[in-house]
């Protein structure tokens, strides 16, 4: 798993004083927006980091005043590809938690034809198999599947909160089990063949490596190719034990000076 870390000898940075200035944007950007660009295809990002107030659109004025690291990241390497995309903050999205069909007393129930969900809207190629959305019609999970099915790419993007994925993201995955399911438990197509999946999380002092690599055996497992340039993390410091309030408040100057790259803003829409 690639590192800032293993890069601070590369690109341009200059350490003074124990402040970190890098000249250029760092390599782990520009691979990424140069894989994506070349391989991508149409790319679908998914952010999941979460601020106040929630389930707020941006675009009109929602937590534009806090926006997650990861998020940032986000937009701005999709505004630095010339690929369509689309991007959705999974946040602002009605996700229910995964019914555990998976294990459920009478067997692995997740996937089956029976759990299809009934709406050619939302459910356009028929592959959206999720007993929770066919039990609880305010479930939203469609609206990200139904962009799945549409791109070539799919760039999940999470924070990392006590050595793991944040709730929003591990909720979505779970959500998702179905595509894995089929193919791999109930032996039918896998649905997401060809498709390319990256993740890229962003932590503050522990277990950020570890939990991009096990994302990207899980969306390996899923049936995604997995390409190493779409997969990293940015942590504040490799001290586990530097919870300080003074490191907390430097986190997001180093993250912008160690990645090379501005702070982005939402662009409000034209009323």
């Amino acid at each position: 798993m690639i590192r800032l870390k293993d890069l601070l000898s590369e690109d341009g940075i200059l350490e003074k004083q124990g402040v970190i200035a890098r000249r250029n944007l760092s390599p782990l950007v520009q691979n990424t927006i140069s894989y994506l660009a070349t391989n991508g295809g149409k790319v679908l990002f998914l952010t999941t980091s979460t601020r106040y107030p929630f389930n707020t659109p941006y675009d009109t004025g929602g937590v534009e005043k806090e926006m997650p690291k990861s998020t940032e990241l986000a937009l701005y390497i999709k505004e630095n590809i010339p690929n369509e995309s689309h991007w959705i903050d999974v946040p602002q999205l009605k996700i229910l938690p995964c019914e555990g069909n998976v294990s459920h007393k009478d067997g692995n129930n997740c996937g089956v034809e029976a759990a299809t969900l009934k709406d050619k809207n939302k459910n356009p190629t028929g592959h959206h198999r999720c007993w929770a959305s066919v039990n609880d019609k305010s479930d939203e999970l469609w609206k990200i599947s139904k962009k799945i099915f549409e791109y070539d790419t799919v760039m999940f993007f999470a924070s990392i909160r006590w050595g793991q994925t944040n709730s929003i993201y591990q909720k979505l995955i779970e959500r998702l089990t179905w595509i894995q399911n089929r193919h791999e438990t109930l032996q039918d197509i896998n649905v997401i063949e060809g498709k390319k999946a990256g993740f890229i999380c962003i932590g503050q002092n522990y277990g950020g490596a570890n939990v991009a690599l096990l994302q990207n055996e899980v969306l390996d497992d899923y049936g995604f190719e997995t390409p190493d340039s779409l997969f990293w993390n940015w942590q504040y410091t490799e001290d586990e034990s530097d919870d300080t309030a003074e490191s907390y408040e430097r986190a997001d100057k180093q993250f912008h000076l160690d990645l090379g790259m501005p702070h982005v803003k939402i662009k409000e829409k034209k009323k």
